[in-house]
């Protein structure tokens, strides 16, 4: 019988960094909204369904991966590759996270909550599905991105009822696929050795030597689209700026590090674990600016 610790390790809540990186964007979305700051019902609503969410597609991940992942060095001590879990307790749990998930939904403010609930079907094929795009696809990352784009619209929605966002909420959707493909790319690095021994595609693969360049200029965009954002709603004031500047130098920065010759492989989690500091440095920016410009706000 799978223990609470290997269920944990399954889900991948023992690593908040992973948790986290989904739920910056959708306070991004949250704060940039014109009916913010959201209500903290709210935001406790999104944060359990992102962590709902974040489960259900590590599990789906694995699942695919059963096989792959004991041949992969950073994979192999995973609960399914090790044997601690078997297929069939997988499932049932990939389910209940599923089944919470859309509880979460059905829980959202009533204007917004069908809105919601299509997104959430229209989110769940490429979930499921993106662990497969390696076999297939030679920049998996793209789809992990458009997955990522959910954790903006949903939250949108929910918070405003509708999609009609205008350019705030097409520029915070485009900044977060932009990062998202940017820090998974830097994620797939560490494997690079490994998925090409075993025939797995990834865009750190794909890109080659040129990829340092497209995650800076990843992380490049997405500071420039939230301050586009930012600045569309009013709220890029002084507040705004100075955490925003120091996010943007330090992605600049993390990224420019990619390009030494002979990093260990342990540089790339510390990267990814960077990432999450940056971009809820970001938040911090959004968050900083609508207190300081409250008129900005019907």
């Amino acid at each position: 019988m799978a223990t609470a610790r290997a269920l944990l390790e399954l889900l991948r809540w023992h690593k908040p960094s992973g948790r986290l990186i989904l739920l910056i964007p959708a306070g991004w979305a949250l704060w940039l909204t014109p009916q913010s700051p959201p209500a903290s019902t709210l935001v406790g609503w999104i944060v359990l369904g992102g962590l709902a969410v974040s489960g259900a597609g590590c599990i789906a991940n694995d699942l695919w991966d059963r096989r792959i992942d004991p041949l992969v060095e950073r994979t192999r001590n995973r609960p399914l590759a090790s044997g601690r879990v078997g297929p069939v307790t997988a499932t049932a749990l990939l389910l209940f996270c599923l089944l919470l998930a859309l509880l979460v939904v059905l829980a959202l403010p009533p204007t917004g909550r069908s809105s919601a609930l299509v997104l959430a079907m229209a989110a769940l094929p490429p979930v499921l599905l993106y662990p497969s795009a390696k076999r297939w696809f030679p920049l998996p990352q793209l789809v992990l991105a458009l997955c990522w784009g959910f954790a903006v619209l949903i939250p949108w929605v929910a918070a405003s009822g509708s999609l009609a966002g205008g350019w705030p909420l097409l520029l915070t959707w485009l900044a977060t696929l932009s990062w998202t493909f940017g820090f998974d790319t830097v994620y797939a690095m560490s494997d690079r050795e490994d998925d090409a021994r075993l025939g797995v595609r990834s865009s750190a693969l794909s890109l080659g030597a040129a990829a340092p360049f497209w995650v800076t200029a990843c992380y490049g965009l997405t500071a420039l689209l939230l301050a586009i954002a930012a600045q569309l709603r009013g709220i890029a004031g002084p507040l705004f700026w100075l955490p925003w500047l120091v996010a943007t130098a330090g992605m600049v920065r993390e990224a420019l590090v990619l390009r030494r010759a002979g990093l260990p492989r342990s540089s790339y989690a510390i990267h990814f674990g960077r990432q999450v500091q940056l971009g809820a440095l970001l938040l911090l920016a959004l968050i900083l600016g609508t207190a300081s410009t409250p008129a900005a706000f019907p």
